[in-house]
């Protein structure tokens, strides 16, 4: 469903009206891509605490040259209980790092995820 009414269109066939409706349209992106991207931040916290691990000492040694992730300390406050959580699975937090371009984390993670293996083996 659409947040625009008809009067709207017809607001929009001047060049300012134009102008208006593609910086809501932007910004409507840019809120969207917010908000998948914290529900990216979501699965990489609750995988964390599935594990064991620390989210932001983990996020710390990808990104070292950065002091705090504020929306990271903010989306941990959503995060439940190991025992609370249904299943992460690794190929399922690869797979969401991956969507958004988060390499650096993507390899820390597959990293950790390398030992947890070598650690049942051994």
């Amino acid at each position: 469903m659409s947040d625009y009414g008809d009067d709207d269109y017809e607001r929009y066939e001047s060049a300012e009206g134009r102008r208006e409706w593609e910086k809501k349209t932007q910004e409507k992106i840019v809120e969207t891509y917010r908000q998948e991207e914290d529900m990216m931040i979501l699965v990489y916290a609750q995988w964390c605490i599935n594990n064991d691990l620390d989210p932001v000492e983990l996020y710390a040694k990808a990104y070292p040259e950065q002091l705090a992730n504020e929306r990271l300390e903010r989306v941990l406050k959503l995060t439940v209980t190991k025992e609370e959580a249904g299943d992460v699975t690794d190929e399922t937090l690869l797979g969401v790092l991956s969507m958004f371009g988060n390499a650096d984390l993507g390899m820390v993670v597959s990293e950790v995820i390398e030992e947890k293996k070598r650690g049942r083996k051994g």
